[in-house]
This record gives C-alpha cells, structure tokens and sequence, in this order.
C-alpha cells in the first residue's frame, strides 16, 4: 500500500470525524421520566442542553420523587444520546469498534 495513499485516507477519515461531530452537535435526543412530567434534551455530544419539569411537582413535598424522576430522564436522555453517537460512529467507521473514538 502507498504511503501517500495511506495518508490521505487517513486525512479523508479525519475530515469525516470533524463533519460527524459537527452533526452531532446539532442533533437532539430527549429522555422523559413520570409519563413526561420530567424530560432532559441533550445534543448528540451528550451535553445537557434542556430540562423540563411539570410545575406541579416543584413543592417541598415532593422533593424525593423529583429528585428521582430527574435522575430517571437524565439517564434516559443520556443513554439515547450515547446510542445515537455510536450509531452515527458505526456508520464513519462501517461498523469496526475503533477505541478513543466514542
């Protein structure tokens, strides 16, 4: 194989890199908890960028179960976003499991 050839793949790849990350920086996934009362949105970077809660459950008495359901969408939202950038890294890389990567 030619070097040249090589480097220029490997130029190619990291192009494509920079393109996917950008794409996934516009990309929203949104995990909810309590039948929606409670939703985070996060972009395909896994960054937090939005967070609803139904003003009903804001009071001191239900402190633990908010708490709670934060967690819950929280995690749900990140797991999706988590899911989405490693479908979208599949695809760059057809499929191989390349570490460092995501």
């Amino acid at each position: 194989m030619d070097m040249s050839n090589l480097m220029k793949q490997a130029q190619q790849f990291q192009q494509n890199l920079k393109s996917l990350q950008d794409e996934l920086a516009a990309k929203e996934v949104t995990g909810s908890a309590g039948a929606g009362m409670v939703s985070a949105t996060f972009n395909g970077q896994c960054d937090l960028i939005a967070l609803h809660m139904d003003p009903e459950l804001v009071n001191q008495e239900n402190t633990q179960m908010l708490q709670d359901l934060l967690m819950a969408a929280i995690n749900d939202g990140l797991r999706k976003a988590k899911e989405l950038a490693k479908g979208e890294m599949s695809r760059l890389t057809g499929g191989l499991n390349i570490p460092g990567l995501m």
